[in-house]
């Protein structure tokens, strides 16, 4: 029943659309009806409010951490089976909310946030490969799935074998989540960063 109580708690907390609540509360309009249509940080960005897109960025990943930070506090006892646990019930949260019909973000951002609760050497390795990727190729989506890819390989490296197994579960989440942007890649019309019509991520 706590491994149960924990998913819930972590499925929960990660189905909160932050995106969807920020752009409206904040005048911005209807994000699903926005670009791409996501309700991800990216997307909140082509509202032209960059403090709405930051804000949802920094929330969406907070929502992977708090779980991962609860799941310690509350059951210790678990270790990094339950701190994996929750964090992995948030993202796919975030990924298929209820309340939107399951319609949810890509995990990119609560990928990270859990990845550096879990372990910050971890998380540092994903940010890093998620802006060098992004810079280098100027597509978005491309270091959003590389750098979730890097997260396992990191956890491995650094002597987390629970982590990195389920890190690696997680990371086949997002590169599902982005199948359509990855058509886009092997047929060279991703947009890129900066593009006029971005819609991609």
């Amino acid at each position: 029943m706590t491994i149960i109580a924990l998913a819930v708690m972590g499925y929960l907390l990660g189905s909160i659309p932050f995106g969807i609540i920020l752009t409206r509360l904040f005048g911005a309009g209807d994000l699903r009806q926005i670009g791409s249509g996501n309700i991800g940080a990216t997307n909140v960005l082509r509202t032209g409010r960059k403090e709405l897109a930051a804000a949802t960025l920094i929330l969406d990943g907070a929502k992977g951490a708090v779980a991962v930070f609860l799941a310690r506090h509350f059951v210790p006892e678990l270790g990094q089976d339950g701190a994996m646990i929750a964090g992995a019930a948030a993202m796919i949260g975030h990924c298929y909310p209820v309340w939107l019909k399951f319609r949810g973000g890509k995990g990119v951002a609560t990928l990270l946030g859990l990845s550096l609760a879990l372990a910050w050497p971890i998380g540092v390795v994903f940010a890093v490969v998620w802006l060098a990727a992004a810079l280098l190729s100027r597509i978005s989506s491309l270091g959003g799935m590389v750098g979730a890819v890097s997260a396992p390989v990191a956890a491995l490296a650094l002597g987390y074998p629970v982590y990195a197994t389920g890190l690696a579960g997680l990371a086949v989440v997002v590169l599902w989540r982005h199948r359509e942007n990855i058509v886009r890649l092997r047929a060279g019309t991703e947009p890129r960063i900066g593009a006029k019509k971005d819609t991609a991520a």
